[in-house]
């Protein structure tokens, strides 16, 4: 367990609190998450058809998934308000697995990461993708909801040792 003493979030009394961020500085950061959204034969056919009841999925998902990134402050306790500066989302359509990739890149000059927000983007348009395609299928899967990398702040650049992409080429 790790000393109590170095953890940012818990107060004196066992309780929780945002941690204090005024100290830290201004500063470039990025942040790349990746998810998978596995529809199935026919959902997957008809989204690439755009034959869905509900309208266009992939532009519905990809605007809910920006909307996400912008509120994720309002969805995670004790995450931080960041200035969002840019939000992409896309998504390919993976045909060996009857599934959709949904990858988010998010931007920021400021105190905290965008990784939070970078995966409450992948989310959010994951789960979007699920309720527009539920009436053809309810055995969609969403998975694989990951951080990619990460550039800016005190911590630096990170990269999952499973990617073979920075922030800047995703």
């Amino acid at each position: 367990m790790a000393d109590p003493s170095t953890l940012t979030h818990p107060d004196p009394e066992g309780g929780v609190r945002m941690m204090d961020a005024s100290q830290k500085s201004d500063s470039a950061r990025t942040a790349v998450a990746a998810g998978r959204v596995h529809l199935g034969e026919e959902a997957f056919r008809r989204v690439r058809e755009h034959d869905i009841e509900k309208g266009d999925v992939l532009t519905t998902a990809q605007i809910a998934g920006i909307m996400g990134a912008k509120q994720t402050d309002k969805l995670i306790p004790l995450c931080h308000d960041a200035t969002i500066n840019g939000v992409e989302v896309d998504f390919t359509f993976n045909e060996d697995e009857q599934a959709i990739d949904v990858r988010a890149f998010t931007k920021s000059f400021g105190v905290t990461g965008v990784e939070m927000e970078a995966l409450t983007a992948v989310s959010v348009a994951s789960l979007t993708i699920y309720d527009m395609c539920k009436s053809v299928t309810k055995d969609i899967r969403i998975g694989d909801v990951h951080l990619r990398a990460k550039t800016g702040g005190q911590s630096g650049n990170w990269k999952s040792k499973s990617e073979d992409t920075s922030p800047a080429e995703s």
